[in-house]
This record gives C-alpha cells, structure tokens and sequence, in this order.
C-alpha cells in the first residue's frame, strides 16, 4: 500500500516515469534511500515537497538515478505517525526528512538514534526536547526551526492588536496533541500583560473538535483568534477559515497557505525556502558529515500576510499603516 502511494506521489508531483521493476530494484541496492516522513497528507503540501525535490536538484541529486525516496504520511492522523517512522528504520534509509512539525519529528526520534533526522517545519527543537541546543545539536537530528523562539507568539498578538485596536481578549487554539502548542502558548502569555490582552486556551486534538473548539472561543466573546502552527490545522485549513468566519472571529496564522484558505492574517517564515532549505542537510549528511556537528538554522525572516476578502466579510478594516507592510495582500 505504502509504495502504491510512493508511486502516485512522484506522478502527482511530476516525477520521472516508473522504470521497470528489476532495474528499480538494481538502483534501490546502491542508491541513497531518503525517508520522508509528514504528518499531513502529501498533496496538501505540495508545493513544499516540491521545493524540496528542487533543492535537491540544484545540488545534482536526480531521482532514481542518484537517490530514491520513500514517502510516508499519516494522512492528518499523528497516532500513525510512530509506526511509518518504525517502519523507515526498518527500510534502513540513510536519512529520515521529518517535515510538518513536532510530531512527525518526535516519532522519527523515538524511532532511531542512530539514521540521520533532518527537522523541517519545526516550532522550538529546543523546547520540545528533540535537540540539545540549536548551535551543536549533540545527537542524531538536526535541521530548520520555522521560528526564532516562542516570542514570535508575541509578535503575532501584537499585529492582531495593531488590526484590531479596540482588542482585549484573544483565544488561543491549541492542538494538546502537539508538544509546541504549550511552548507557543507560553510565548503568548508573556505578551498578555504587555499589550492588554486576555488569553482564552481553547483545544482540538481531532478535526472532529475544531467546530466546538471555534464555538467556544466566540461564546468567551473573543475578538480573535491566534492560531498555533499544527499540521491537523493546517490540513484543515480551508474548514477553519469557514469556522472562524462564521463565528466573527479573525484569525492569525503561523503559514500563509491558512490566509490564502481565508484566514484573516499570518506572519511567518518562508517554508518554501525552507524546504528548499532542508536538501542543502540531507546533501552533507550524504556526504559524510555528522547531524550532531550542523547547526539547526532559525529563519532571519519573517512575512505578513492579510486576507482582505476576508476583512471584508468580517467587517474589519484594516490600518492603512499595517497593509502597507505586508508582504502579500489576497484580494
């Protein structure tokens, strides 16, 4: 089942055609194996993977000729997340990519401390205890943090405050399920008192809870909404946006691929380039070099992004001040 999927991937993608089964075979005995491991379905980040392959391209890698991938998804659901990493240390790839957040990065590390791990699309490596430090990582993991600590949280409430000036309260929606949602919670709060603002927690382990979860941050009469960066949410976006528009809620993100599903704003890094990003690691560890000797890299910049359909449809307008320093503005 899983190399069914492998294969439809690299059609959906646009990769190279199936090559016969005894010369794929022949390949797989003496081609670097790179696991590829995500929490959300693969055609949700596409364009991500994508970025990726293309990094790996600029530095000579050509599928099947010079490296074969194994791709593994959990399809949304993080409880399948420790037995697809069991199951690529089983394949002894030479390196797993974890991608889409602390969970699937979590399960690779409790799956083997000895296959080189590159993170991607992580929240606090640090904080969430995957490695020692971001400057010598110590062990067998290494790669891309998506934020410079959890006070980038503090950043994204003071933008929903610089929109809406009149804010007070603010929910915060947490998935329990994701070891960074306590982290950027905590880097919420400590902006709360700063900025005059409540924090209203509310959760959804489960797509199933997203509904009741919205309900609740507007039944606490929240003003908006701070969304952590998860991959449940994030393979949920589009239904989030209609939930949160519904109940008059704006929203801040940590991707802008939410704002461009009708959330109200995001502020964040780049994940394409960090994707594109990640090939530079598995290329080193390729090459010999050791995860515990390679810096995890936090990203230097940060973007914003507004949704002004969706302004509109909450009855927002937004300053003029803070339009003009967006990065992007959806129309």
């Amino acid at each position: 089942m899983f190399d069914m999927r492998r294969r439809e991937f690299i059609t959906l993608l646009g990769g190279a055609a199936a090559w016969p089964i005894a010369g794929w075979a022949q390949q797989a005995q003496k081609l670097p194996v790179i696991g590829f491991l995500v929490a959300s379905p693969l055609p949700r980040i596409k364009a991500r993977v994508e970025a990726f392959r293309h990094g790996l391209r600029d530095l000579g890698y050509i599928e099947q000729r010079d490296v074969i991938f194994e791709w593994r998804s959990a399809e949304g659901q993080l409880d399948r997340l420790p037995a697809l990493a069991r199951e690529l240390v089983r394949l002894k790839v030479d390196v797993i990519v974890a991608a889409g957040g602390e969970p699937p990065a979590l399960a690779s590390k409790h799956a083997t401390q000895s296959i080189p791990v590159v993170l991607v699309n992580v929240g606090d490596p640090v904080e969430t205890g995957l490695v020692s430090s971001l400057r010598r990582p110590g062990g067998n993991i290494t790669g891309l943090s998506t934020v410079a600590g959890p006070e980038i949280y503090g950043k994204k409430l003071a933008l929903l405050k610089e929109a809406i000036p009149s804010l007070s309260h603010v929910a915060f929606l947490s998935n329990p399920n994701n070891s960074f949602s306590a982290v950027a919670e905590k880097g919420t709060k400590e902006a709360e008192g700063v900025l005059g603002i409540t924090l209203h927690t509310v959760e959804a382990p489960n797509p199933d809870q997203l509904e009741r979860a919205v309900a609740e941050a507007a039944g606490v009469r929240a003003g908006a909404m701070l969304v952590v960066q998860d991959a449940m949410f994030f393979t949920h976006r589009e239904r989030l946006a209609d939930l949160a528009i519904r109940n008059r809620l704006p929203t801040m993100h940590g991707n802008l691929e939410h704002v461009e599903a009708g959330g109200l704003m995001a502020y964040t890094s780049n994940r394409l380039y960090l994707f594109r990003r990640a090939a530079a690691y598995v290329d080193r560890i390729l090459k010999g070099a050791s995860p515990a000797d390679l810096p995890v890299e936090q990203p230097t910049k940060f973007e914003l992004a507004i949704n002004l359909k969706t302004a509109r449809a909450l009855g927002l307008e937004i300053p003029p001040a803070l339009l003009a320093r967006a990065d992007e503005v959806i129309e």
